[in-house]
């Protein structure tokens, strides 16, 4: 597992501050979220309830509603800037539902939601079985969990010219490997974990204009061990020389490594995890049909 602890005020000041420029900059994850909802298709049962986790403006939340217009799709995002930007995206023959609120600490019942999608969002959260045991009390038995984020690769060429200059504190994010998710969502409970990877390069004319991205896209730095004051001017032009020696064809590139990961909720009866104990959860009728054959 990822040794790194994420400030989550710093997150939520750095995605309400970006809420105004994200669409300006989500090119990537627009193309991600539609790679990851060609999966959808897998899930054949009646989709009554959705989740979007980490929903940001609300882009993804309309294209679920747009797959199951009947469904009640509910975007659930940390920053209420960003669900403000999601009004553009709502419809009144295609609405949604917008909740501030912490992915783990989901403000809906237990095993309520058919559909739980999260398009990459877990990046920001640093203890994914808490989170996935979370998310497994709100699906309903047999409902799927859709996730995409991003692997420790991601960034790796920036991670790497801060390194050449200043490798006392991270400058970079870090991230959690593809094993590390698979063996959380076994561990919190879910059921036929699938998890696959890709990475996407993007280029851009030079470094600055990938901080301005992320920046605009609030994927600051969020560690909690990351340096609190300003950088050296000596040092930032040191590590843009180290990244502008990378150049390709006259642009520098920049990695995404993107894990998917799809897991099922278990039957009625499976235990799931809860703060280490195992509880198995039944409906009343099958309690009491098991007692009258007692």
């Amino acid at each position: 597992m990822s040794d790194a602890h994420l400030d989550r005020r710093q997150v939520r000041r750095a995605f309400a501050r970006a809420a105004r420029s994200y669409e300006h900059h989500d090119t990537l994850q627009r193309e991600v979220g539609a790679r990851l909802r060609e999966r959808l298709p897998m899930l054949e049962t009646e989709v009554e309830r959705v989740l979007d986790i980490g929903a940001g403006t609300g882009a993804g939340s309309a294209a679920l509603k747009q797959a199951w217009p009947q469904a009640e799709v509910i975007a659930l995002d940390l920053a209420v800037p960003m669900l403000r930007g999601a009004r553009a995206h709502r419809t009144w023959r295609r609405p949604f539902a917008r909740v501030c609120a912490d992915a783990q600490a989901l403000p809906l019942p237990d095993r309520c939601v058919d559909l739980l999608h999260s398009n990459l969002c877990i990046q920001w959260i640093d203890d994914p079985e808490s989170l996935f045991a979370e998310w497994l009390r709100v699906l309903k038995p047999g409902g799927l969990m859709l996730v995409s984020t991003f692997g420790p690769d991601t960034l790796i060429e920036l991670r790497q010219a801060w390194a050449s200059v200043d490798d006392a504190r991270p400058h970079v994010g870090r991230f959690l490997d593809m094993h590390d998710l698979g063996d959380a969502a076994l561990n919190a409970g879910f059921r036929d974990p699938v998890l696959n990877v890709e990475r996407l390069t993007v280029t851009y004319p030079d470094a600055p204009a990938l901080l301005r991205e992320l920046k605009g896209l609030g994927a600051t730095n969020a560690d909690a061990a990351r340096e609190r004051g300003l950088t050296g001017k000596t040092r930032f032009k040191r590590m843009l020389e180290a990244y502008d020696a990378l150049r390709v064809d006259g642009r520098i590139p920049s990695t995404w490594e993107v894990v998917y990961l799809h897991a099922w909720g278990p039957p009625e009866g499976q235990p799931r995890r809860v703060r280490g104990a195992e509880i198995a959860t039944f409906s009343l009728d099958k309690l009491r049909g098991s007692r009258r054959g007692a």
